[in-house]
């Protein structure tokens, strides 16, 4: 991704640069490599196709209640974006200690799936398949995302 959206950079500096315009330095002809959440152009290049294979889980049999609470705080912690690094890493500093070991588990299973995927089903800007639909954890990330106490959020100490 990242050596596609370095080669439109130099397309767009090398058109530019054919152009001779010396008022600006961007070329609106040229799309955004990097698009900020909650644009189309992000919401359209996030997209997890319908027909992409689900990640199969490590088979973890007999793990303590413990070990897979701790491994979830980890797990919501190290996602690869920011956005969902610091949504999940709140979400479980705030909840985990109160879930059963069946909401850990559906919980464990949500974060199977795309970064994305997750931060805008949480956010409502995508909806969830059929599998997430009646989800309570999903519904719990909801109202944590919504924010709705205003709380300055920054990402816990692990």
């Amino acid at each position: 991704m990242f050596q596609s959206a370095l080669r439109a950079a130099v397309v767009c500096r090398s058109s530019f640069l054919r152009s001779k315009r010396l008022i600006s330095s961007t070329s609106p002809a040229c799309a955004d490599p990097w698009p900020l959440p909650h644009t189309p152009e992000h919401l359209a290049s996030t997209a997890t196709p319908t027909d992409a294979p689900r990640p199969t889980p490590l088979p973890r049999p007999n793990e303590a209640i413990e070990t897979l609470r701790a491994r979830l705080v980890y797990q919501s912690r190290k996602r690869g974006t920011l956005e969902s690094d610091l949504l999940l890493s709140t979400f479980a500093r705030d909840h985990l200690s109160t879930m059963d070991e069946q909401e850990l588990k559906e919980y464990d299973k949500l974060l199977d799936e795309p970064d994305w995927d997750i931060y805008y089903w949480s956010t409502g800007k995508r909806t969830p398949p059929e599998r997430w639909e009646n989800s309570q954890i999903l519904e719990r990330l909801r109202v944590h995302a919504r924010n709705e106490g205003k709380v300055v959020r920054k990402m816990p100490a692990l």
